[in-house]
């Protein structure tokens, strides 16, 4: 006997946030949430997130839902220069402001854009995960006095949403990039190259991400930004496919040496891929961006490069950009076989050779932040011998 098919009826609701089931990008998941809040609570008019980095105590922009414009993006500040956020992780509850002029506006920048925009309350919740901070989530309304008891009982319940979400896809990002660093660190035992070469190439990478973005150059939001500065110290996993004779040599490679040397950015995708698959994370957001960096951060703009020979914007950006981050920082570090550069030479030798090997724009955008390449130089200065 057939059992009949259930009856329409038993199908009529919708679920509104069915998409957070999908692939999706994490603004679309966090606009869909938003969507989903302002049913209940119109008065929201923007929700963020912001990332914190505990290496240089910096909080940047991660993701904003706000209809209309946004003005607040690749921002980052110290969070030590913020006492009222500062508070919010020491006490471990959020924050409710319910009006936003108890500040002085030229205090922040990021609280003068915010006044400028319309924005009059805000309530601000910290993300943990595993007891430790990973950011907050704000919410910010064009109204007074809106963030009341019942109201925040309910937001509650979004900003645990959220903070599920941000944290599981940021946590993917990290257990991939984790799984890869930690097979770097077995190569750093053959490979002279540092760990503060790896936190100095990310650094770099984020400075001109940020740049080409801010500057319109290129179309780069906060997200894909971290993504570049995670993925960025990565590049170089498929030297531990590479042969101590050659990866260690000391003088000049032969032919055929250099071909084999070659090899590390092929394998170093197919480790990638290999790790991904392992750690289920073949449908991560940004993935490509990693099997980008490692298979193509030795192209050339004129085509000259390798594995594949593609020359200017065939080259995917993100390898674009780690490719000058990593050589400058090669050129101005300490290696046994070679003699250090000062940032002049370094940036008079990457504009030397900008559009033939180079991006250009990848170029201009570290020279133009010499300030912050120094900082970080002297932040993250390799450690001496003993």
């Amino acid at each position: 006997m057939n059992t009949p098919p259930f009856e329409a009826p038993f199908f009529t609701h919708a679920d509104q946030l069915d998409s957070l089931n999908r692939s999706i990008p994490l603004d679309d998941k966090l606009a869909a949430i938003h969507e989903a809040l302002s049913v209940e609570l119109p008065f929201v008019d923007r929700i963020s997130v912001a990332a914190y980095d505990a290496a240089t105590d910096l909080l940047k922009t991660f993701l904003a839902s706000s209809p209309g414009k946004n003005e607040l993006i690749r921002y980052e500040a110290r969070l030590s220069d913020s006492p009222s956020l500062a508070e919010i992780v020491r006490l471990g509850r959020p924050r409710v402001v319910n009006d936003l002029d108890i500040f002085p506006s030229g205090r922040h920048v990021h609280t003068a854009i915010l006044s400028e925009d319309g924005f009059k309350s805000s309530y601000t919740v910290p993300i943990y995960f595993d007891s430790s901070f990973w950011g907050f989530i704000f919410f910010n309304s064009r109204r007074r006095d809106v963030f009341s008891e019942a109201s925040l009982r309910a937001i509650d319940v979004y900003a645990h949403l959220i903070s599920a979400v941000v944290t599981a896809e940021m946590l993917a990002v990290r257990v991939l990039a984790a799984a890869v660093k930690t097979a770097l660190d077995m190569a750093h035992y053959r490979d002279p190259e540092t760990g503060e070469h790896m936190n100095r190439v990310s650094r770099y990478a984020r400075l001109i991400a940020q740049h080409l973005a801010a500057t319109g150059i290129a179309t780069l939001d906060d997200a894909t930004i971290e993504r570049i500065f995670q993925f960025a110290p990565l590049h170089d996993l498929g030297k531990l496919g590479v042969p101590d004779r050659v990866l260690l040599k000391p003088g000049q490679l032969t032919k055929d040496e250099q071909t084999e040397m070659r090899k590390h950015t092929v394998r170093g995708r197919d480790m990638i891929d290999a790790i991904a698959h392992n750690f289920g994370l073949e449908q991560l957001d940004g993935f490509d961006m990693l099997r980008h960096i490692a298979e193509s951060h030795h192209e050339n703009m004129d085509g000259s490069g390798y594995p594949h020979g593609l020359r200017g914007a065939e080259i995917p950006l993100e390898a674009r950009i780690v490719a000058v981050a990593d050589v400058f920082d090669a050129l101005t570090s300490n290696r046994p076989y070679k003699s250090t550069w000062s940032n002049d030479e370094a940036f008079a030798w990457l504009r030397k050779l900008a559009r033939s090997k180079f991006d250009e724009d990848c170029v201009e955008a570290l020279i133009f932040n010499t300030q912050k390449v120094r900082e970080i130089q002297t932040q993250f200065k390799d450690q001496e011998p003993a």
